[in-house]
């Protein structure tokens, strides 16, 4: 793809150790003549209004180089545009980048992708009327956790998480949710509720397994009352995405999503999005990536 290539790049991904690959992928890039300019912004604002002025000029592509919550910044900017995706996995989950078949380990190899890959046709989807998000939506225990561990200045890293998750399973209760999915009313008690554009979120957990981003559908998990030993049980077979048949389990799929429950605040992508209620409508066909 020789042309004009902006990269949105986030420096401090992987606690600041992608910043030794920014250099070797920015020269792969310029291999073949590309023009390639790098957006860093001063804050999350600030990168969202410079990669939204890179996309209305028209470059060839938008390249995030970083991890999901970088790639979520880019759609803010991309979606529903004609200016196409780019995905360099440099952070820490990268779930969105797996979603899409994209080397998540080997910076180069995506690389060249963006200079070889065709543009594919995917959904994004609304979350009211100023936000986007292209992968998971999650609000409850998960979200509580992150919450928690926003608020921790010790220990570092994905420490933090864990000593935030402990602490809070010992204050947490059910929420009492209620959803209206396409106008099907669902009110129960719940300890987590995850809407799907893509099957993973949290670095491999595949809450939504059988998501796909291009059918025009949201996929819906609610994981309904449990006690905590059997939530503990339960809840690590994300990963493989078997929690699909425990009897607490609900799956569903639909077009617009709106959810609320008292005190829950939602993330998308893994950015806090605020307090619900939200509601969440799939845009089909709204994102182009280059896979």
């Amino acid at each position: 793809m020789p042309g004009e290539i902006a990269v949105l790049a986030n420096p401090a991904a992987r606690g600041g150790r992608s910043r030794g690959l920014l250099e070797p992928v920015l020269n792969r890039l310029r291999r073949d003549g590309a023009e390639v300019s790098v957006i860093v912004g001063e804050s999350a604002d600030d990168a969202l209004e410079r990669a939204c002025t890179a996309v209305a000029e028209g470059p060839d592509a938008l390249v995030a180089f970083g991890g999901d919550g970088l790639v979520h910044l880019a759609v803010q900017a991309v979606a529903g545009t004609d200016v196409p995706l780019g995905v360099i996995p440099a952070g820490t989950g990268n779930d969105i980048a797996g979603a899409l078949g994209l080397p998540k380990k080997d910076t180069l190899a995506a690389a060249d992708i963006v200079l070889k890959g065709a543009p594919r046709v995917i959904d994004a989807a609304r979350i009211g009327p100023d936000e986007w998000f292209a992968g998971v939506v999650c609000c409850g225990f998960d979200s509580r956790v992150n919450e928690r561990a926003n608020r921790m200045t010790w220990p570092p890293g994905m420490a933090k998480y864990l000593v935030a998750l402990a602490e809070e399973l010992r204050s947490f209760r059910p929420i009492p949710f209620r959803l209206d999915l396409d106008g099907e009313v669902i009110e129960r008690e719940a300890m987590l509720v995850a809407v799907g554009n893509t099957s993973s979120y949290g670095a491999g957990m595949r809450v939504c397994p059988d998501a796909v981003p291009d059918d025009g559908l949201l996929d819906v998990t609610i994981l309904g009352a449990v006690p905590k030993g059997e939530f503990l049980r339960t809840f690590p077979r994300v990963y493989k995405g078997s929690h699909a048949g425990h009897p607490a389990v609900t799956m569903r799929r639909a077009r617009r999503i709106t959810l609320e429950a008292p005190g829950v605040v939602a993330y998308a992508d893994g950015e806090r999005v605020g307090p619900v209620p939200l509601t969440c409508e799939v845009v089909p066909g709204s994102l182009r990536v280059l896979t």
